[in-house]
């Protein structure tokens, strides 16, 4: 075991005083806070600058089309920083054919034919666009509001109905209030901080993945240098290869550790900043370690495996990426795991090894209730996935850590496995 520690030590000290490290570990809460501080000037601006668009429409009807005209102008006059110009295709002949053309010779950025009796349902808006450019989307999104807005306007106004008393009587404002434990804390929540605890279980998980999957790649990294330098020689000189293997599966631990540590009060101090209350129990603490160990030691066990039987880190990348999608997978699919956490997928995926730490943590941070003996079963079941990864791992680590050349093929690493 002293030797073991030892590696670990070494490990986790080669690690941490590299620059890159301390770089990435502080820059990434600095970009995270800059998004959150700075999000109001990454988004679309809301001032309406634009490029100008050149609209042409077709309408049957002269009232709605002087309607449309004065909808028009008084939004130009409002936005003058992204004029819309709209352009009457005249209804004699065929206003349509000259409209499209008008468009295809770039004369037109859209061209609208009212269809229809406007009035009534059978009434539609038929919008052309030619080879749309990303630009203009937005500004052809307004141009389709605009058109929208006037008819509905145009329909109350010939069936006699106000419109906005309409809209009071639809208008029911929510307040929604979130009770303290004493009486008059009391907190009102809006959208934003809704989404925002929302997200609580995907940072959980999110904070796991990276402690595994992003710490773990530095165990390839280590073996395939350590191995082409020739160090790895010198090391198994004076100790064992599970010695070895072991020592750097703890010492990286160690590193994701201290990663997540920092990283989760960085962004629960963030959250309590912004008034958002995050509820944070003992018990998920717990349960995040001990899922994040085992599930670390299960991922760097397989890169250990991966690393001793190749010699570049090119070599590892194709055995890698199916091994790594099996540990994406909660990620892609974390909205349906939060909204149903004991749902059939949930509970299937808890029972998955790689895929167990992640989908645990999820579900228990999302607030559902969980049976303790599910949850005991699921490290159970991680537990013995772990020891048979350890396993086969130390069995490929032992032979392969020591070749070089051509990688072996599966035959040969089956040979190594059944060797006692």
């Amino acid at each position: 075991m002293w030797k073991i520690y030892k590696v670990a030590q070494r490990e986790f000290i080669e690690t941490v005083k590299t620059r890159t490290f301390i770089l990435g570990l502080l820059v990434v809460p600095v970009i995270v806070g800059g998004v959150v501080l700075f999000s109001q000037y990454l988004g679309p601006r809301k001032d309406g600058s634009r490029m100008p668009v050149r609209v042409g429409v077709t309408c049957a009807s002269k009232e709605l089309a002087a309607k449309i005209e004065a909808a028009f102008a008084d939004y130009n006059q409002s936005h003058p920083q992204g004029p819309i110009t709209l352009i009457v295709v005249d209804t004699g002949g065929s206003p349509e054919e000259r409209g499209k053309e008008e468009l295809r010779q770039a004369h037109l950025d859209a061209y609208v034919v009212l269809e229809g009796d406007q009035e009534g349902r059978e009434g539609a808006i038929q919008f052309y666009t030619y080879k749309l450019k990303p630009s203009q989307i937005d500004a052809l999104q307004t141009v389709e509001f605009l058109f929208r807005e006037t008819v509905i306007n145009w329909r109350y106004e010939r069936h006699g109905l106000d419109r906005k008393v309409l809209q009071e009587l639809q208008n029911v404002p929510i307040r929604r209030v979130e009770l303290g434990e004493a009486q008059g804390q009391e907190q009102t929540q809006n959208e934003g901080r809704q989404v925002a605890r929302m997200m609580v279980p995907f940072a959980f998980m999110y904070l796991i993945f990276m402690g595994i999957v992003g710490m773990g790649q530095h165990m390839i990294t280590s073996i395939i240098e350590e191995k082409n330098s020739r160090i790895i020689e010198v090391l198994l000189s004076v100790v064992s290869p599970f010695e070895l293997m072991a020592g750097k599966i703890l010492g990286l631990a160690a590193v994701g550790l201290t990663v997540m540590t920092l990283w989760g009060v960085a962004a629960y101090a963030a959250a309590r900043w912004q008034g958002i209350q995050i509820d944070v129990g003992g018990d998920l603490l717990a349960y995040s370690l001990i899922y994040y160990i085992l599930g670390f030691v299960l991922f760097s066990a397989i890169l250990a495996g991966v690393g001793s039987i190749c010699n570049t880190i090119k070599e590892t990348q194709s055995l890698m990426m199916p091994i790594t999608l099996v540990f994406i997978i909660p990620l892609v699919a974390w909205v349906r795991l939060a909204q149903e956490p004991n749902g059939g997928l949930a509970r299937v995926l808890s029972y998955v090894p790689p895929a167990t730490p992640m989908v645990m943590v999820l579900r228990l941070s999302s607030g559902s209730t969980i049976w303790t003996g599910e949850i005991l079963l699921s490290i159970l079941v991680l537990a013995l996935g772990v020891l048979a990864t350890v396993w086969i791992a130390a069995k490929v680590f032992r032979t392969g850590i020591l070749l070089y050349g051509k990688r072996p093929g599966p035959r040969e690493i089956l040979r190594w496995l059944r060797e006692k």
